[in-house]
């Protein structure tokens, strides 16, 4: 017998109700017990550690910070390679999968997962062509294009319902633990500022040196521009305190009337519903001023979107260690990883060759694409390797976000990929991971609360340079130094 713990999706189904299961069961020759965990698995996971008591196998819960204070509970794969053929076979046709796992030391605790045919980014810019047309004005291409389309937006109700009921520009609430997905920061890319990994809190990296945008004078002129939309009414009220929930239910507007002309979102139809989603189309390049020479780029999470570092740990005290690497080496066959990311083959996948799959549409047509995989299977994150030559025909919601990112393609083609990108995967020591968190108290606390108040009250030229002086005083730049440190070690193997 083997246990294993699995974080799980809230809507995932039962492991019991997943056919690939037995499949698992066969391969290792053994019986499987399955301890799920549907929510609070952070506070779980600590106490589990915490007790040095961890079931043979962990799936997408153990991360390197946790790997940093509590390897030791865990198995070092390196040496156990020969007995896990498909992951052996993965790290040597695909190095960055052993590279973003392998400790400054050369141990391998957590096995990663690799899938491919996801885009760039997961942020896209939409406007209502709809309305557009309605207030007769083209597509925008710079700040000022924007500005104009949005007032007109606000004035000439483009939805046609004799209501001044649209909502020109909108997105959700920051947090106070920096940026996320589909907010506004995201406008950096306009005055060439390239958005990767880690930019969330503000870092970046230009020609191999790592930065902070926070104290950059380009995200000043992001927050002008915000204040001045701001100042205009052209931004939901609603935008600094309604979460994404609240903010994708006010993008759905009331039935087949629109209520919100520009916004971030995933998907047309995941932002704004199967009812609205045609309305809408993806947003090419904005320059930030006609006569700028700085190319747009657009924000680059190519790496962070195709891989994970927490897909799989075994126990370093499993006593069944042979049942277990067997199991580990199953996840990363063809079949298995195909329907551990989309479910099961014959109900959720068709499989149409010797190395090619057909994801079908879910069974329960009420439902999208994106939501189907989490309620039949393990999905994202979840031990696995799509191989590279495994043909791929991919659900709905991977067609549409690959078609909408093709307005941005020359922004994406603009990205200096070489020496423009945060890793994802930067090893930090866990003294050094500390500090970080240390220093990002004050640092996120400052930066959040000023943008917040600067886009919706002014006052950024005034307040800048003691803003920036506090932000140094809570040790930007030493966080800066230890990312550098990491990122120069990673560039160099």
């Amino acid at each position: 017998m083997l246990t294993i713990a699995v974080s799980k999706h809230s809507l995932t189904k039962n492991m019991s109700e997943m056919n690939w299961v037995s499949d698992l069961e066969a391969e290792c020759d053994c019986v499987i017990e399955w301890q799920e965990v549907s929510s609070d698995w952070d506070q779980k996971k600590q106490a589990m550690l915490a007790s040095g008591d961890v079931p043979d196998l962990i799936l997408k819960g153990i991360d390197m910070t946790d790997i940093a204070t509590y390897g030791s509970l865990f198995e070092d794969l390196s040496d156990d390679l020969d007995a896990m053929p498909n992951v052996k076979e993965m790290f040597e046709t695909d190095p960055t999968s052993k590279k973003i796992v392998t400790e400054t030391d050369g141990s391998i605790h957590i096995l990663p997962s690799v899938k491919k045919g996801w885009p760039t980014t997961v942020s896209h810019l939409y406007i209502n062509q709809q309305w557009l047309d309605a207030v007769g004005m083209d597509m925008p291409t710079t700040w000022d294009e924007l500005y104009d389309v949005l007032v007109a937006f606000k004035e000439q109700d483009p939805n046609g319902n004799g209501e001044a009921d649209e909502i020109p520009f909108d997105f959700h609430a920051p947090s106070t633990d920096g940026f996320g997905n589909y907010e506004p920061h995201l406008l950096l890319g306009s005055l060439g500022l390239t958005l990767s990994n880690k930019s969330g809190t503000g870092y970046f990296v230009d020609d191999n040196e790592v930065q902070n945008f926070f104290t950059d004078e380009r995200y000043k002129e992001v927050i002008e521009y915000l204040n001045k939309l701001w100042s205009a009414g052209l931004i939901n009220k609603e935008a600094f305190t309604h979460d994404y929930s609240t903010a994708q239910s006010t993008a759905r507007g009331d039935g087949d009337t629109a209520k919100v002309g520009v916004t971030w979102g995933w998907t047309a139809s995941d932002r704004f519903g199967a009812e609205l989603a045609d309305q809408y189309v993806a947003v090419g390049p904005l320059k930030a001023s006609a006569d700028q020479t700085e190319p747009v780029v657009g924000e680059y999470l190519a790496d962070s979107l195709s891989y994970n570092t927490i897909a799989l740990v075994v126990s370093a005290t499993t006593k069944n260690k042979e049942a277990a690497l067997k199991v580990a080496n199953a996840f990363y066959g063809e079949d298995m990883s195909v329907e551990l990311l989309w479910g099961d083959l014959g109900v959720d996948v068709e499989k149409t060759g010797d190395h090619s799959y057909k994801v079908l549409d879910p069974a329960d047509s009420s439902k999208d694409s994106s939501t189907w995989k989490w309620t039949e299977t393990l999905a994202d994150d979840s031990p696995g390797w799509i191989r590279p030559d495994s043909e791929i025909e991919y659900p709905a919601d991977l067609i549409e976000v690959q078609e909408d990112e093709v307005p941005m393609q020359s922004a994406f083609d603009a990205v200096d990929t070489e020496n423009d990108i945060m890793p994802a995967f930067l090893q930090l020591s866990s003294d050094d991971l500390k500090t970080i968190q240390l220093n990002n108290t004050t640092i996120l606390n400052t930066a959040m609360t000023k943008f917040s108040s600067w886009v919706t009250k002014g006052g950024v030229e005034d307040e800048w340079d003691d803003y920036v002086q506090t932000l140094k005083d809570a040790n930007i730049d030493e966080n800066i130094e230890l990312y550098q440190k990491a990122y120069d070690a990673y560039m160099a193997e």
